[in-house]
C-alpha cells in the first residue's frame, strides 16, 4: 500500500464554513482540537469535507481500537436497526444485552462469578461503580489519584485531577473523595521501588491523618493514566495497593475505559499486573464507536444494590450492544491482541529512535500500543514543553496527521491509532510525526 494522504489546504473552505456555523450554534465550552470537519472514515484514515485524507492517530480518543467503520461492526449495527432500536432494558429484556454481559463476564480477570451492567459512557460507568461499592461496603469515602481522569459528571469531575479545562468554575465538588500521589516515575524525585515506597508512605499518611481506611468504600485507579499522560503504574505499587484494599475490605475499581480491549496488548491492562480487580469499568472501544459503557465485577458486589437502584433509560441500547458483540468477535477472530503487541513494538522503536535525536523528548512510555512521548524544554529540569506539544500537533495536522496531546501539563503527545491499522499507514504516520517535530525545532 502506498501513500494514502492527499492534503491540499487545512482547514479548507468547506471545513471553515462548517466551523463558522458550529461557532454560531454550539457553546464555546465544547472544544475543537483540529479545525476540520470530517466527512468519512475508514480504518485509520479520515477524509474531511474538502477531500483531504488524513492518518488518524487520535482514534476518537481511544474509541476506535477496531478502526473506523469496521465492516463487522457496521453490519451488526445495521442488522440490529432492522430489528429493535429501543425499549429500555429495565422495561423488557433483549438478547444482545445478555450476550454482551456474558462475554464481558468471561473476559474480565478473575476465576469467580461475575456480573455486568451497561450504561452510556465511561463517566456513567465510574459513577455506577462507586455507587455499587458504597452500597456493598456501607461506607462513603473514595480514594483516587493525582493526574487521574474519570469523566465530566459531578463525581467523575471530582475524581479527575486536572483543573483546566475540566474543573475550573464547576465546583463545589462531591464530598468524601481523597486524593493520593500517582507513581509518576518520570517526575518522581526517586524512581523504581523507591518511588513505590514513597507512594506507600503517602497512603499511610492519608489514612493516618485524613480518612479511616474502615470508612473507605473504594479505590479508583487507572493502571496506565489516560488524559494524565499515559503513565503506567509500577507493578510493585499495584501489588501494594491491592493488598491494602484486601486488608481493609475496600473495593478496588480498575478504570479500563481507555486501556481496555487490546490497547495495551492485553484484553485489559490488569493482565499486565496479574491483578484481579473487584470491579472494572469499560467504555470507549467497547462498541466500536457507538456510545456504551459497562461495569463488570464480582457477583456478590454487583448484586448488592436493591432492585431499581441501577439503570438508565438508554443504558444498554440494543444497537450499541450489537456493535459491542461484533467487537468481541473482531478482537478474537482477527487476533487483535497480537496485532496490538506488534504495533506497539513498531511504534516504540520509532519513538525511541526519535528521542535519541531530539533532546526535547524527555520520556517515551506506555504499555502495548498505548504509547506517548513527553516533551520537555530541558531534560535535566524536565520543564514541561506545552507550547512545543501544541506546535507539533498543529504542524502534524497541516501535513495530514491527526494527533492528541495529554498530560496534566499539556506536554505529552499520545498515540491512539486503531489497532487494525495497516503497517504502511502506521509507518507513514510516524514519518509525518518525525518530520513535523524536526521542522518545528529547527
Amino acid at each position: 500500500m502506498g501513500a494514502i494522504r492527499l492534503v491540499t489546504e487545512i482547514p479548507g473552505p468547506r471545513s471553515r464554513a462548517l466551523i463558522a456555523r458550529r461557532q454560531a450554534a454550539v457553546p464555546r465550552g465544547v472544544p475543537l482540537t483540529a479545525p476540520i470537519a470530517v466527512a468519512s472514515g475508514e480504518n485509520a484514515v479520515i477524509t474531511d469535507v474538502d477531500g483531504n485524507r488524513l492518518i488518524d492517530f487520535a482514534g476518537g480518543i481511544g474509541v476506535l481500537n477496531t478502526g473506523h467503520r469496521h465492516p463487522a461492526v457496521v453490519a451488526a449495527a445495521k442488522g440490529q436497526l432492522d430489528q429493535l432500536i429501543h425499549t429500555c432494558f429495565q422495561v423488557t429484556a433483549y438478547e444482545p444485552y445478555v450476550v454482551a454481559a456474558e462475554r464481558l463476564n468471561a473476559l474480565a480477570p478473575g476465576a469467580f462469578s461475575k456480573k455486568t451492567m451497561f450504561v452510556n459512557s465511561g463517566a456513567e460507568a465510574v459513577e455506577n461503580a462507586v455507587k455499587i461499592a458504597r452500597y456493598h461496603t456501607k461506607r462513603d469515602a473514595v480514594l483516587c489519584f493525582e493526574h487521574a481522569f474519570h469523566g465530566r459528571t459531578l463525581l467523575g469531575m471530582t475524581l479527575t485531577s486536572k483543573v483546566m479545562p475540566y474543573k475550573k468554575g464547576f465546583g463545589p465538588f462531591a464530598p468524601e473523595v481523597y486524593r493520593l500521589p500517582y507513581p509518576y516515575c518520570y517526575r518522581c524525585e526517586s524512581a523504581g521501588s523507591t518511588c513505590c515506597r514513597a507512594s506507600r508512605k503517602s497512603l499511610e499518611a492519608l489514612v493516618a491523618s485524613h480518612v479511616d481506611p474502615e470508612s473507605v468504600a473504594a479505590v479508583v485507579i487507572e493502571l496506565q493514566l489516560g488524559e494524565g499522560g499515559f503513565v503506567p503504574a509500577p507493578k510493585e505499587f499495584i501489588a501494594m495497593l491491592a493488598g491494602f484494599c484486601a486488608e481493609h475490605g475496600i473495593v478496588l475499581i480498575d478504570d479500563e475505559i481507555q486501556t481496555g480491549f487490546g490497547r495495551t496488548g492485553r484484553m485489559f491492562a490488569a493482565e499486565h499486573y496479574d491483578l484481579t480487580p473487584d470491579l472494572i469499568t469499560t467504555a470507549k472501544s467497547l462498541a466500536g464507536g457507538l456510545p456504551l459503557g459497562a461495569v463488570t465485577g464480582r457477583s456478590e458486589i454487583m448484586d448488592a444494590a436493591h432492585v431499581g437502584g441501577l439503570g438508565g433509560t438508554f443504558a444498554g441500547n440494543p444497537v450499541a450492544l450489537a456493535a459491542a458483540n461484533a467487537v468481541f468477535e473482531v478482537l478474537t477472530g482477527e487476533q487483535i491482541l497480537g496485532r496490538a503487541e506488534r504495533l506497539g513494538e513498531r511504534l516504540r522503536e520509532r519513538l525511541v529512535a526519535l528521542a535519541g535525536r531530539v533532546p526535547a523528548i524527555g520520556d517515551v512510555r506506555g504499555l502495548g500500543a498505548m504509547l506517548a512521548m513527553e516533551l520537555v524544554s530541558d531534560r535535566t529540569t524536565k520543564e514541561p514543553a506545552k507550547e512545543l506539544a501544541g506546535k507539533l500537533q498543529a504542524e502534524a495536522l497541516r501535513r495530514g496527521l491527526l494527533l492528541l496531546t495529554a498530560g496534566t501539563f499539556g506536554n505529552v503527545i499520545r498515540i491512539l491509532v486503531p489497532l487494525t491499522v495497516e503497517d504502511p499507514v502506521a509507518d507513514e504516520g510516524m514519518d509525518v510525526l518525525e518530520r513535523a517535530l524536526l521542522t518545528i525545532i529547527g
